[in-house]
């Protein structure tokens, strides 16, 4: 079996939850054609570790992995 691939997009934190999670619009184009698909993602542990704040309306990369297309993680805050 071959390991999953996992995919860097860019996209918008749309709404904040507990723990750590936020929903997040993907704005940048995947193979599998996700633009504009909302995913449940969570904080890297390297943002976590230095107390990265998210807000709505943050540009974020995002992580996906191949196996599981509708959860992701936050990796870096964009400027």
């Amino acid at each position: 079996m071959s390991a999953p691939t996992v995919f860097e997009v860019e996209g918008v934190v749309l709404e904040n939850l507990p723990n750590t999670s936020f929903r997040v619009k993907v704005t940048s184009s995947l193979p599998d054609n996700l633009t504009d698909k909302i995913l449940l993602c969570h904080l890297a542990g390297r943002m976590r570790r230095n107390w990265v704040r998210l807000l709505p309306g943050d540009k974020v990369r995002l992580e996906i992995n191949s196996l599981d297309m509708s959860k992701g993680r936050v990796i870096y805050r964009l400027k």
